[in-house]
């Protein structure tokens, strides 16, 4: 199953940096869905790769519960998927709070991988919107997006799809008031704080600025997803077209 119930992070989710003292004062959010499973939902609006170390801790912990079948980790939370409808919905919810109290963070070492944009042109139509919003220039934009190098907090949207942290905020632009029905795969996108890379073609909400031509998922590798959670990615300036 893969972790489509996403936390949404807008510019109304502003990231920091959060202690473990912090995360934990706070009470998480707990949905159920449906009687199959749970949305464990993590504390606060930040989105920090303390709190995403955190989320991967409790899923290898409560992957090993009985009546867990399966542990998903999204973006800030996890889906906890039952071998059949828990009995004591309360006392697993209690144990699942207690859990996230204690836990410490899990860190998870994967590779680097440096991936090669060509920015603006026909393959970032929505430049022009990012400027419009940051007052910042192409060149800026560009300088600042391919700075960091992003960790990968987790895989959703579709298959290969990876989310990122560690944006700055400076190029934060709000998500796009009307979708695009279709965008091609290795579309590098800015969607709120967050920012990513399309491994398919479909439709997004998003602001495209860029593209690459790496090949994010293939159903004939033995890990047919490029990337994992751990893993880091790096945006190479190609070229930028103005």
């Amino acid at each position: 199953m893969n972790a489509r119930a996403l936390k949404n992070n807008d510019q109304g989710a502003i990231p920091g940096s959060a202690s473990a003292d912090a995360i934990t004062a706070e009470v998480p959010d707990l949905s159920v869905l449906g009687t199959t499973a749970l949305l464990f939902e993590a504390p606060g609006m930040t989105m920090t790769l303390e709190t995403q170390q955190r989320i991967w801790a409790l899923s290898e912990r409560t992957s090993a519960w009985p009546e867990i079948r399966e542990a998903v980790s999204g973006m800030n939370n996890l889906m906890l998927v039952f071998r059949q409808p828990p009995r004591d919905l309360n006392g697993l919810r209690q144990r699942l709070v207690e859990t996230w109290t204690s836990i410490q963070p899990r860190s998870l070492e994967g590779r680097t991988l440096e991936l090669p944009v060509v920015y603006g042109g026909e393959g970032g139509p929505h430049m022009a919107d990012v400027v419009a919003h940051t007052g910042l220039s192409i060149d800026e934009i560009v300088a600042i997006h391919s700075a960091p190098t992003y960790p990968v907090y987790a895989l959703g949207s579709h298959p290969g799809y990876c989310y990122l942290g560690g944006m700055d905020p400076r190029i934060a632009t709000p998500r796009r008031k009307a979708p695009v029905l279709s965008i091609p795969g290795g579309a590098v996108s800015i969607g709120g704080f967050q920012t990513g890379v399309s491994a398919s073609t479909g439709p997004s909400g998003w602001n495209t600025i860029g593209t690459t031509r790496m090949v994010f998922f293939d159903p004939t590798r033995e890990m047919p997803a490029l990337l994992q959670p751990g893993d880091r990615v790096r945006f190479r300036v190609e070229k930028v077209i103005r």
